[in-house]
């Protein structure tokens, strides 16, 4: 093949030019499938885990519809394993990296943390308490409130802008979570006393506060994120410990030192709501730290709607139509918030190439 300089064409060159770009736009293919891949077995996982929590805790109850265990050694020792294995995986990561894994020591870092454990504190005792009033299909639809105030807040604290089409979805999801409650045209009206709807609500304030504020801190530096973890849980072990000395102080001691009695009443349920505690807790951290917040919003949206059905088989939930259109509507509102502003494939532009000029001959010789 002749080059343009040797009496070739530019069509030559172009095609030499044009199989490097192919080689490389496919492996930046082979890159975003890969991503792809990583982010629906996320999805999934963590729909499973969301959607256990609430059938969970709803069979952990006794006959009397009243939990046989103190509720808050449950995240006590959810923070515990959860600080157990991310010192595991940080000692294993050095031991590969040293240098690769990067850790900030500066206290003004450090003290950063304190801040979600708090919050997480007693978010993770309201979700109990919320439990107590209402069933698994209405804790997850009122979890979902938790999208609203995200947003809000994202607004707010961080100035994230919202377009029209954002905040419409949010009116919707509210709508959602409002309809699904209705019960029909007798009775109260509402499904549910008005204690849980209030706890339900408190919990999706300081679950989206957490959320925003612990996505900030996992995104602020290049830390390890065992690092960040090992932070995060052991403030969270240690404020859920000063909570529950606290208890026992204030009672004077009645049944003793949860040192003593923390695991009365446990039973394998109790166990697998405080290990689905620890790893959906682990998992969200890894999603705040290397994905993006459209991976935990389809994966709440899913379990939602898998929760109601599954609380149909175990618990005889009695379905209604109201619940279904509920959570068809709160599905659809999710989808539309974190749709992408331009969904269309970008138009390929038409490659012209330059046009041989035909050869002229001087006839005048």
């Amino acid at each position: 093949v002749l080059s343009p300089e040797e009496g070739g064409t530019d069509c030559v060159a172009y095609e030499r030019e044009v199989l490097p770009t192919r080689q490389g736009s496919w492996l930046s293919n082979q890159a975003k499938m890969v991503s792809t891949f990583k982010k629906i077995a996320a999805a999934c996982t963590l729909t499973v885990l969301t959607c256990s929590q609430g059938l969970l805790m709803e069979g952990s109850k006794g006959l009397d519809h009243k939990y046989p265990y103190n509720v808050a050694t449950v995240p006590l020792m959810s923070e515990f394993m959860k600080l157990i294995l991310s010192g595991i995986l940080l000692y294993q990561q050095y031991q590969k990296d040293p240098k690769g894994t990067q850790m900030t020591l500066d206290w003004k870092s450090v003290m950063l943390f304190p801040i979600p454990s708090i919050i997480y504190l007693f978010h993770n005792n309201v979700q109990f308490y919320t439990m107590a009033y209402v069933d698994a299909a209405t804790y997850q639809i009122l979890g979902n409130l938790k999208i609203v105030t995200t947003g809000f807040l994202f607004w707010i604290a961080l100035k994230r802008y919202l377009s029209r089409i954002q905040w419409l979805a949010l009116l919707l999801l509210m709508a959602g979570a409002t309809t699904s409650q209705i019960s029909g045209c007798e009775g109260s009206g509402l499904a549910a006393p008005l204690q849980g709807y209030m706890l339900g609500i408190l919990s999706a304030l300081l679950s989206a506060t957490a959320g925003v504020y612990t996505e900030f801190l996992m995104k602020k530096n290049n830390d390890s994120l065992y690092f960040q973890n090992v932070q995060l849980y052991g403030f969270g072990t240690l404020f859920n410990a000063i909570r529950l000395s606290y208890d026992d102080f204030s009672v004077g001691y009645e049944k003793g030192s949860w040192l003593s009695s923390g695991l009365h009443g446990w039973t394998w349920v109790t166990w697998a709501i405080a290990i689905n505690f620890a790893f959906s807790g682990l998992f969200v951290s890894w999603i705040m730290k290397y994905a993006d917040t459209i991976v935990k919003v389809y994966a709440t949206s899913s379990a939602m709607l898998l929760t109601a059905l599954l609380s149909v088989w175990f618990f005889g939930l009695q379905p209604t139509l109201q619940m279904f259109l509920g959570i068809l509507i709160a599905c659809i509102s999710i989808n539309l918030y974190f749709m992408p502003k331009d969904s269309s494939p970008p138009v390929a532009l038409p490659i012209s190439l330059p046009k041989e000029e035909p050869l002229k001959v001087d006839r005048t010789r």
